[in-house]
């Protein structure tokens, strides 16, 4: 498993002139990702945004390169010139002959972009032209894309990673494999999400993935299988002046196997002692640190559960989906960051534009969980497999917010299935073992069917090899579920009435179940359940993410709500009037980036003209919840509950969708009740 020892290297000097520009940089060329697909999608949409405006912020020119006319990047008044060109080698060369832009930035258009950078420094074009690939290097991320070289630097500074061969030829990974030891996984390099990888068990196993490997990338990595282990991921900034930071920490709710855009993540981690949590920051700082990253990266540990043994999967020197999900899950603007620190800017110089008092030094802490969810959408196609691996097959995700694992996971169950379904409810998926073993989009349902039905947190943990902590707290729903399910049945039949308790609804909302959910279990209607809880008082707290657990004062209105943290207390003042605009929710097919770039140009035209603009939505990877594109951003669910208790909490004079699907059914809903009837109601959907 461990590497052979080798000598301690020299310490970088602190300051690397490398990466802080001699002469003035007055011009950029930015690559943008192109055309959306599996594994790359609007999150490129974001960074690429954030990037221009701190190139702007600073004065520079700015050139984008972007085929993609559905990105809020390509967007007149943005970049300075925009072309609508492919991101390849040619399309880059002749823009840059034309343009002579003093740098360029490879970062922010994901693997697209970093693969046509490699290609043309390998020809020594930007040498030739004068041209600095600002950020980091691009031996750098030749470093962290091709395998071999990748464990040959980790080895340098003693850090663990898989006991692994790379090949480029199937006879050649057959012959490593056998060498290695089965269960092996297959890694391409220069791959975008996974793509060509899987595991294998055997010798037809691996043929059948070496093949499919090598016909999308020159090099496959075969590695020790580590299946079962925890997946954990550091998302770290760095700057020239070897300045260096863990932005956040995210946990995989699935074990290793499992690719980590296809897996529910859990941000900050949950089932890690303070022992583990430094020594994989450590790790990651030390990393990031010898590799030379001026910018943003992720890195990604696998953990022995049963043990602090660890390896580095592999690092992104590069903006990525977890980088979205990760801005948006502190409050940290990652990308805007990153692009300073391209500049050579000191990271004790750039000021948090969340608080407007700490630095972009300051590491972002958090008081409430975060929960990531991917949305698939296979029963679109036929004849694929359902089965989740190694290979993203997600076109989107969403992102939930709350102050317990129980009300963030139900939340992300609800955004994910459009509100069909209610929460973590049984009977939806059917359990089996096999469904535990190699799961699919099913899963998460699926134990919500095995608790309800007998199973036990050990039966479901010895079959999936998900973390026990993460399995009770969601056996603790389906316990309160069963709870009042019984009392519910108890009083039917005794005919007495007010048994549904003040206690018992706020116990339930702190568990994150919904109105039309609890109305469900107890034989009411959703509006019902509503009217009770308000006479009640039981309404939800708007809570402000900030960045710094409320240590400073937060200057932003990034929000969200939850029923913890006392009655009534709530973070920020109540308005009064303004429009709420409606986002798109998760990427779908057939519902993508084109609705943020609705929404984006919504919010704008409200706040060119005045009007108080309040979005609602709970895409990680969209522009439209970047916090400084509206008066306030509510990251939250698109449900009638939820937007009826925003309306009712701003006082909205009226409510705008852009989409064709999860929003608009919404606004249907929204605009028949009679306590929004005197708002006012748009939709642009296609």
């Amino acid at each position: 498993m461990m590497h052979t020892k080798r000598p301690p290297q020299p310490r970088r000097p602190l300051l690397d002139h490398r990466f802080i520009p001699d002469q003035p940089i007055r011009k950029v060329l930015v690559l943008g990702s192109g055309g959306l697909s599996i594994g790359q999608a609007g999150e490129f949409d974001y960074s690429g945004s954030q990037a221009i405006k701190a190139l702007k912020q600073e004065g520079i020119y700015t050139v984008l390169i972007n085929p993609n006319i559905a990105t809020v990047q390509t967007t007149r008044g943005l970049a300075d010139k925009v072309y609508f060109l492919p991101i390849d080698q040619d399309s880059v060369m002749k823009v840059a002959e034309n343009e002579l832009p003093d740098g360029i930035l490879l970062q922010f258009g994901g693997q697209t972009a970093l693969n046509c950078g490699i290609e043309l420094h390998k020809r020594r074009f930007f040498q030739d032209k004068g041209i600095r690939v600002l950020g980091t290097s691009v031996e750098t991320i030749m470093d962290t894309e091709d395998r071999e070289r990748f464990n040959a630097r980790l080895a340098e500074i003693e850090e663990p990673f898989a006991h692994s061969a790379s090949a480029s030829s199937v006879e050649q990974a057959v012959k490593e494999a056998q060498r290695i030891g089965y269960p092996v996984i297959v890694r391409a390099a220069y791959a975008l999400g996974g793509l060509g990888s899987g595991f294998a068990n055997n010798a037809n196993d691996l043929v059948n993935l070496a093949r499919k490997a090598l016909s999308c990338s020159p090099q496959v990595l075969v590695e020790r299988s580590m299946k079962g282990w925890k997946e954990i991921e550091y998302e770290v900034v760095r700057d020239a002046f070897d300045n260096c930071i863990t932005v956040c920490n995210m946990e995989n709710f699935d074990p290793l196997g499992v690719h980590t855009g296809e897996s529910i993540v859990v941000a900050p981690s949950q089932t890690l002692s303070d022992a583990e949590y430094q020594m994989l920051r450590n790790s990651a700082i030390k990393t990031v640190r010898h590799l030379g990253v001026v910018g943003e990266c992720n890195i990604q540990f696998a953990l022995n559960p049963n043990s602090r043994e660890y390896c580095i999967i592999e690092v992104n020197a590069r903006l990525s989906r977890s980088s979205a999900l990760a801005s948006k899950a502190t409050g940290y603007p990652l990308a805007f960051v990153a692009a300073k620190l391209a500049l050579g800017k000191a990271l004790p110089a750039i000021r948090n534009s969340i608080t407007q008092e700490t630095t972009a030094c300051f590491e972002p802490s958090l008081d409430y969980i975060v929960v990531k969810m991917p949305r698939w959408d296979l029963k679109k196609f036929e004849r694929v497999n359902p089965h989740l691996g190694s290979s993203m097959k997600s076109v989107g995700e969403v992102m939930a917010i709350g102050r317990t694992f129980e009300e963030t996971i139900q939340k992300a169950i609800r955004m994910v299935r459009d509100y069909y379904v209610n929460g973590f409810e049984r009977d939806i998926e059917p359990y089996s073992d096999e469904e535990m073993q190699t799961p699919t989009e099913a899963r998460i349902l699926a134990i919500a069917s095995g608790f309800a039905h007998g199973r036990t947190v050990d039966d479901i943990h010895a079959q999936s090899q998900i973390d026990r902590w993460f399995l009770q707290r969601l056996a603790h729903i389906t316990h309160f579920e069963q709870h009042l399910t019984r009392l519910a049945g108890a009083h039917a039949t005794s005919g007495s009435d007010n048994w549904l308790t003040v206690e018992l609804i706020w116990r339930a909302k702190q568990l994150g179940f919904s109105d039309r959910q609890i109305g469900r279990l107890v034989g009411n209607t959703e509006l019902e359940i509503r009217k009770l809880r308000k006479e009640y008082g039981v309404l939800p707290n708007v809570k402000q993410i900030d960045t710094v657990a409320a240590e400073f004062p937060a200057k932003t209105n990034y929000l969200y709500m939850t029923y913890a943290g006392g009655r009534g207390i709530h973070d920020v003042s109540d308005r009064a009037g303004g429009m709420v605009v409606l986002g798109s929710g998760a990427y779908r097919i057939g519902s993508s980036v084109e609705f943020d770039w609705c929404a984006v140009s919504a919010i704008r035209t409200l706040r060119s003209q005045g009007t108080h603009s309040i979005m609602i939505n709970y895409n990680p990877e969209t522009v439209s919840t970047d916090y400084d594109e509206c008066d306030r951003l509510y990251f939250e669910e698109l449900s009638f509950e939820r937007v009826l208790d925003i309306c009712e909490r701003e006082a909205a004079d009226g409510v705008s969708c852009f989409d064709g699907r999860s929003d608009s059914q919404q606004h249907c809903h929204v605009a028949a009740s009679p306590r929004c009837a005197h708002s006012r109601y748009d939709t642009r959907n296609d």
